[in-house]
């Protein structure tokens, strides 16, 4: 296979609560952001995020930002769907200050990209067991935004 296909899955938006400081480790800088709650929406699959998931956040010493989420979504139709993924975010240390900073930042201007999973009990979404998907975000002020991607 010469390329990578990919397929809208959704737009996920997190709301974030807040952060717990952990510090300078030896791996870098950790905090946990704690996710109240949020929605996403596809063709497939739609409904909201459940509060209680968190954000691992890692700040690395050559300026990168790792994630580390676990989240549970539940769709319109009942279904739950733990969904976990890894990302890494980064940019010219300005766009990256602003972002940190909250403020509106271009998506352009930063690169934010996650590996998504998902693990799910419920014979309707069983699919979502056997995917893997890729996404592309950013940071407005209430929290992030994904447009997740279904790897074909």
């Amino acid at each position: 296979m010469a390329e990578i296909r990919t397929a809208h899955l959704m737009t996920m938006k997190l709301a974030v609560t807040g952060l717990q400081a952990i510090g300078a480790t030896p791996s870098g800088n950790r905090r946990v952001g704690l996710v109240a709650g949020g929605t996403f929406e596809g063709a497939k699959l739609k409904g909201i995020v459940l509060p209680g998931g968190a954000d691992w956040i890692m700040g690395r010493a050559d300026g990168a930002t790792t994630l580390d989420v676990r989240i549970v979504l539940q769709t319109d139709d009942g279904a739950t769907i733990g969904l976990t993924y890894r990302g890494l975010r980064h940019g010219p240390d300005a766009v990256m200050a602003k972002v940190n900073a909250g403020e509106m930042v271009d998506p352009a201007a930063y690169y934010f990209r996650t590996a998504v999973f998902f693990e799910t009990a419920s014979e309707k979404y069983d699919w979502l067991n056997r995917a893997i998907a890729i996404g592309t975000g950013y940071r407005p002020p209430e929290g992030p935004v994904y447009d997740i991607f279904e790897v074909l």
